[in-house]
């Protein structure tokens, strides 16, 4: 059974009446009766107070702005950390977050941003007295050179590389650890509130480039005093201060009583007391846990019982409405597979196309998934969430054992022959992608007499192995950081195809190079509307799908639950979070919700 939504948002309310087994589970500790108050009416029907519990199956990597590169340090880190700009998580459109004012010349090539005074760094020993400073524009300066700068945990030069005037010059001069010179040419310091940027030549994505998590602002003093510690030493700006990690187990954030926003109402945010993150990787645990009211959220539910759940939010004789709420969104997420296109297997085209038809994705996302997905990946990269492009105009591979077969041949391995152990890496995300893996682990072997190895391991190792290049093939989802495909597609650009064994390329994870894909994307960047662009931007990715870089499996849907007294926490395609006026209403206060 197969359930599809095709509008953008459908809160409903079910009873989760599904048969739940019990789970011994040794939870960290909770935070204490201390660190949370009591309700208090805040305006506007709202309340302050209650730390919001929530749960990531994968535990984070780094919390260093320009060196995010996985979803799960950027979801903990974006509520610690701001950039110049952000985005609105009810319609994904970027707005100002630090900024106060900002203008452009005519050319479009030079950028005047005008920052919030009034704006602290959270308190840390760091700064003298241990008291947060103000926010400048040289703090701007600073972050922003330190993403031109070359350095092993710097993986956001690509923001500005071919972007910004001097970027690349400053790159290339700090090879090896050497401190240029000179400045970089595009970042200019007017006076203590106002940073202007000078580009090479125009860029229409600029202000989504630095809502970006590359992009976050963090003070000279922390970097200074703590270096590589800053992988789990925060200090930021935003609604929330990082208070304690519990390595592997929980982060617990805590209520900046500084933060430099109020809500429409005019109460000072952020309204909770605190965020505390748990890292339970057994999706059945964790709905487990949710259901005996540990968890405020779950984001996706236990593949075993998705049918069971949707089955009975759509019977309820009460339309739905009951105790929890159910929120279902297609997202700007693809899960696919990956492979090294310069190992000396993959480096074939015949092998990646053999490998693309053998695999039954309507299958998987029927069977194996119980519908948990949006649409199977028969297209592009690019998933089905931007109404303006049209991914059934991209010509992907469906399941065709004879193309398979006539492929592998074509490479030299007839009916599979000779064709040596390839090892699938992958990370379990609870269970789901281990029952992927093994279901086409076996689609494989029956298609094309071809066994792989399934190597099950850490989301950090996986990070490891992309930014190294030590895999063959390896699982990967992609989630947009800004609404656009080109934030797909960027993933395949490389000025350059000579890439070596070990080195890093990110965001070119699967070391793919084309020139007529790289002049296709060029040309969409540059183009003057959306509907050059978008022209564009289908070309190339027509282009890469020939060339079969990547299995795309298939285009995401989100399902997420809410404890109904959590207020103020809307869906969206990207996951984007922004807890600074989530609420929680007095769980004796029933009243119906009418988000």
């Amino acid at each position: 059974m197969r359930y599809k939504l095709d509008n953008a948002k459908y809160p409903l309310k079910l009873v989760l009446g599904a048969c739940i087994f019990m789970i011994l589970y040794g939870c960290s500790s909770q935070p204490s009766s201390e660190d949370s108050t009591a309700p208090r009416q805040a305006a506007g029907g709202r309340f302050y107070g209650g730390i919001l519990r929530i749960n990531e199956t994968e535990y984070i990597k780094t919390l260093y702005p320009p060196a995010i590169v996985d979803v799960y340090s950027y979801r903990v880190a974006n509520h610690i950390y701001e950039g110049l700009f952000k985005f609105d998580q009810t319609n994904m459109e970027v707005i100002k977050s630090l900024v106060d004012t900002f203008s452009t010349d005519p050319t479009q090539t030079i950028y005047t941003f005008k920052l919030k005074s009034g704006v602290f760094f959270h308190d840390d020993p760091a700064f003298p007295g241990g008291k947060g400073r103000e926010l400048t524009a040289d703090d701007v300066k600073y972050c922003f050179t330190q993403i031109c700068k070359q350095s092993p945990d710097n993986q956001s030069f690509h923001l500005f590389d071919g972007i910004l005037k001097g970027a690349r010059a400053y790159y290339d001069a700090s090879s090896g650890g050497k401190k240029p010179s000179f400045e970089v040419e595009g970042i200019k310091v007017l006076d203590k509130y106002t940073v202007q940027l000078i580009l090479e030549k125009p860029y229409s994505l600029l202000l989504s480039n630095l809502a970006r998590s590359g992009c976050f602002i963090f003070p000279r003093e922390a970097y200074e005093k703590y270096g590589a510690e800053m992988k789990f030493k925060a200090v930021g700006t935003g609604p929330f201060i990082l208070k304690n990690i519990d390595e592997n187990n929980s982060i617990t954030l805590k209520r900046n009583p500084n933060y430099h926003r109020k809500d429409r109402f005019g109460n000072q945010l952020p309204l909770l007391d605190g965020v505390y993150v748990q890292f339970i990787r057994e999706k059945r645990t964790e709905f487990f846990e949710f259901k005996k009211g540990n968890l405020d959220m779950m984001y996706r539910l236990p593949t075993d019982y998705i049918i069971e759940i949707l089955e009975e939010a759509e019977s309820d004789p009460d339309g739905g409405i009951s105790k929890y709420t159910l929120q279902r969104e297609p997202e700007t997420q693809t899960q696919f597979y990956a492979f090294l296109n310069i190992h000396p297997v993959f480096k074939d085209v015949n092998v990646r196309k053999a490998f693309s038809f053998a695999i039954d994705r309507k299958e998987i996302l029927d069977r194996v998934l119980n519908g948990e997905g949006y649409e199977a990946g028969l297209y592009g990269l690019t998933p089905p969430s931007f109404r303006w492009y049209d991914i059934h105009k991209i010509k992907g591979y469906d399941f065709n054992k004879d193309s398979a077969l006539y492929y592998i041949a074509k490479a030299g391995y007839p009916m599979g022959r000779n064709f040596p152990k390839i090892t699938l890496d992958l990370n379990p995300e609870g269970e789901r992608h281990t029952l992927v893996a093994t279901e086409v682990q076996r689609q494989l072997k029956e298609v094309l007499n071809i066994d792989i190895d399934l190597n099950v391991v850490t989301h950090s190792d996986i990070t490891d192995k992309c930014l190294s290049g030590n895999y063959a093939m390896i699982r990967l989802s992609w989630v947009a950081d800004f609404p656009s495909p080109e934030n797909f597609l960027w993933v395949f650009y490389s000025k350059r195809g000579n890439f070596k064994l070990g080195e890093n390329t990110y965001p070119n994870i699967p070391r793919y190079y084309n020139p007529k894909f790289n002049e296709n994307y060029e040309k969409a960047l540059a183009a003057p509307n959306i509907e050059e662009q978008t022209k564009y931007f289908m070309a190339a990715e027509s282009i890469m799908m020939q060339d079969a870089p990547i299995i795309v499996l298939w285009y995401d849907e989100c399902y997420r639950l809410l404890q109904q007294h959590v207020e103020n926490l809307p869906n969206n395609p990207m996951q984007y979070r922004d807890f600074s006026e989530v609420y929680l209403k007095p769980k004796a206060d029933n009243t119906p919700k009418t988000n």
